[in-house]
């Protein structure tokens, strides 16, 4: 019977049955489309890129500090430090708030592997805890992970919206320093306040792909505080803040002009395009609705999300993920193993089970293409072939 099932499948893939070849009625359809983007910026993208070259500023320099201003500006802190990467500002965030070897750090298990990978550089242990049904951190379990040695806790926000730092903070009491992972959540708000303003110090990745993307790696460490602001940019730049004179170990991790000269940019224009993803989510949700097999993304009370990525659940997910690649449409997983689960982390010594609303989210979570600029037909089709490909199993 097995056997002859998938047979049947491949037969109704491949379209011969007449039932399927819908399916490649389209062009493609990337998760992301990083070139139409860039078609919408382009001449103004041209000009400062002109302007960067004429003066030579390629690392840190004038674009750069005029970057960092607006970008605290916007998230609501006083000072936004630009580095080479998200991983690297996670890091150097923790350091700020003195974690370092012998330190726990808690954080959610459903998480990209570059926020526990920053806990570890540090030489701190992480310490996971399971998330809740919206796929973020669960507030009710920090507590249970506090130990004496416990220095900090990543509420990390996820694909979009903003963990509940409210509830993690009470939670872990004023002692334990908060730091929020904020590189899927550029916009996002929680009870009116953007992300990067409510811990004691945030991490941003500009990765190409976030909802403000560089064109290469880098990303920012957000805090209110002074002294902590000065000694992250001397951290950034070999320790010191001036040309040889160096106060502190420290990292190359700096932002460089041409990235920040492309980020200003965008980040006049990311409210619009945020308003472009809220749109196509609310599309998505009209369009798949009346599919019980398919549960919807839901936005928890208080959050401004701003889908960075449209994660659905399905039953036979990699299934799902593949035919759909198949036919043109870039459905993704973020993430399909959990980080006590990744070999890297084998360490820990945690075991499968230990987690397992995040063991079980990370089987069934399907990724849709979402972006500005995405079309109704680009979704209608996106919507219909998954529609199909349910109906088909």
């Amino acid at each position: 019977m097995a056997v002859e099932a998938q047979a049947v499948h491949a037969v109704t893939l491949d379209g011969t049955d007449g039932r399927r070849s819908d399916m490649n009625a389209h062009p493609p359809i990337p998760l992301v489309d990083l070139s139409l983007q860039h078609r919408r910026i382009a001449e103004d993208v041209e000009v400062v890129l002109r302007d960067v070259m004429a003066n030579a500023e390629f690392v840190l320099g004038s674009r750069v500090e005029r970057f960092e201003r607006e970008f605290a500006t916007y998230c609501g802190a006083r000072h936004a430090v630009g580095v080479g990467n998200g991983t690297d500002a996670v890091e150097i965030a923790l350091r700020s708030v003195g974690v370092g070897r012998g330190d726990e750090v808690i954080l959610p298990a459903n998480t990209f592997v570059a926020t526990a990978e920053a806990v570890v550089r540090c030489g701190a242990t992480p310490v996971l805890v399971d998330c809740d049904e919206d796929f973020l951190i669960d507030p009710a379990l920090v507590g249970e992970r506090l130990t004496s040695r416990t220095r900090a806790v990543i509420p990390v926000h996820l694909y979009g919206q903003m963990a509940r730092v409210e509830a993690v903070r009470e939670a872990v009491g004023a002692e334990v320093a908060i730091v929020e992972d904020a590189a899927q959540a550029q916009g996002a708000e929680r009870f009116g306040r953007r992300a990067g303003s409510l811990g004691d110090v945030a991490a941003t990745s500009f990765y190409p792909g976030k909802n403000l993307g560089a064109y290469g790696d880098a990303g920012a460490v957000l805090t209110d505080s002074d002294a902590a602001a000065e000694s992250i940019r001397a951290f950034r730049n070999h320790g010191g803040v001036r040309k040889h004179e160096h106060v502190q170990i420290g990292v190359n991790s700096r932002l460089d002009g041409i990235q920040a000269a492309v980020l200003s940019i965008k980040l006049s224009l990311l409210d619009a395009w945020n308003k472009e993803r809220q749109s196509a989510a609310v599309r998505y949700q009209e369009l798949l609705a009346e599919n019980e097999q398919i549960a919807l993304p839901a936005v928890t009370e208080g959050n401004e999300h701003v889908w960075h990525l449209y994660v659905v659940r399905v039953p036979n997910r990699d299934r799902a993920v593949s035919d759909l690649n198949t036919h043109g449409i870039g459905a993704g997983i973020h993430y399909p193993t959990p980080v006590h689960l990744l070999p890297a982390f084998s360490v820990l010594g945690c075991r499968e089970g230990d987690f397992p609303v995040a063991e079980r989210l990370s089987k069934e979570i399907l990724s849709l293409p979402i972006f500005p600029g995405i079309t109704e037909e680009q979704q209608d089709a996106v919507a219909a072939a998954l529609r199909l490909e349910l109906s088909g199993q």
